[in-house]
């Protein structure tokens, strides 16, 4: 088992500094200047050519490259070309925000999707299965800013039962936490709670037709029982598989959406960056957020194991 965590952490090296090169390499074929956005609109071309000297932006993208290769080593991200702190600070004080916005997304996916999905298949071609399939078809078609704005105008504008948008720390009012992220929490977890009700549907589907499954209902036994403990453990792991998948896009989507409700997330940072061409930030952002979701499989890998002992994870592995 180490040696199969530990390979697996050695094999994503490359993927995390080749997920930085292709960023970097794209930024600078998009439009822009940070000198200019710093030197201000009114600057002359002398003074922007002197932000830009000051910033390093005068040398070649290969040899800032390399540098800031050089720095991750020693690990430092950079100085952030436009917020006048280090790139590890800024992520570090808007991870948790991210976090916190995608963990309860996810828990609202969960705690929707998989009930959905167990009851849509045992209750399979009935009202309440057509109900769920609409509800999860809607949920995979609505885009989630569209969604977004109309959650603002009914519970924020309307009704005015929500925060419209804005962050509430969890240190400063645990209430007013949960509140702020109802409405992006849906936001952006309805497209997954679709996506996860259909897959667990289908798999419990699957199951329930197997032999086993149809002679402990035979025997006579509840049907809670019969889920709970013959049907369930065998669904559990592409259930889990998709979980991991949706939290990869729940901390992808939440750029979109912490943009939408002004959330001061890592996603509203790296969508800030990207418009200020702050390259450090992207470079560093996307490098951070790029680990995680190799963490994040490594987990739903080492799950697998313990949902299904059959499952080994091993040298050979």
């Amino acid at each position: 088992m180490a040696e199969f965590v530990l390979r697996r952490l050695l094999s994503a090296i490359p993927v995390l500094l080749l997920v930085t090169l292709i960023a970097a390499s794209i930024m600078q074929l998009v439009p822009g200047d940070p000198a200019m956005v710093i030197a201000g609109s009114g600057a002359s071309d002398a003074e922007v050519q002197q932000v830009r000297q000051a910033l390093g932006l005068d040398r070649s993208f290969g040899v800032r490259l390399l540098e800031w290769y050089g720095g991750l080593l020693r690990g430092d991200l950079g100085q952030s070309l436009l917020l006048n702190r280090s790139v590890t600070t800024a992520i570090a004080e808007r991870l948790p925000v991210t976090l916190a916005l995608a963990g309860f997304a996810l828990l609202l996916t969960i705690i929707i999707g998989v009930p959905a999905g167990i009851i849509a298949a045992l209750k399979a071609n009935t009202a309440i299965d057509q109900a769920v399939l609409m509800l999860a078809l809607i949920g995979v078609s609505v885009p989630n800013f569209w969604l977004s704005l109309m959650l603002i105008v009914a519970f924020g504008v309307w009704l005015e039962v929500l925060p419209a948008g804005g962050y509430t720390p969890f240190a400063d009012d645990p209430l007013g936490w949960v509140r702020c992220l109802i409405l992006p929490g849906i936001s952006l977890a309805l497209l997954q709670i679709g996506l996860l009700a259909r897959i667990t549907r289908a798999t419990m589907l699957e199951v329930l037709r197997q032999d086993y499954v149809r002679t402990a209902r035979a025997k006579g036994l509840p049907i809670r029982m019969v889920v709970g403990q013959h049907a369930l453990r065998n669904v559990l792991v592409p259930v889990v598989t998709v979980i991991g998948i949706s939290f990869g896009l729940l901390l992808s989507g939440s750029v979109v959406i912490e943009t939408v409700y002004s959330i001061p997330g890592l996603g509203r940072l790296l969508a800030t960056a990207i418009f200020s061409r702050d390259y450090p930030v992207i470079q560093g952002g996307l490098l951070v957020t790029a680990a995680m979701l190799v963490l994040l499989n490594l987990a739903v890998d080492l799950l697998y194991a313990v949902i299904d002992p059959r499952i080994k994870h091993d040298g050979r592995s």
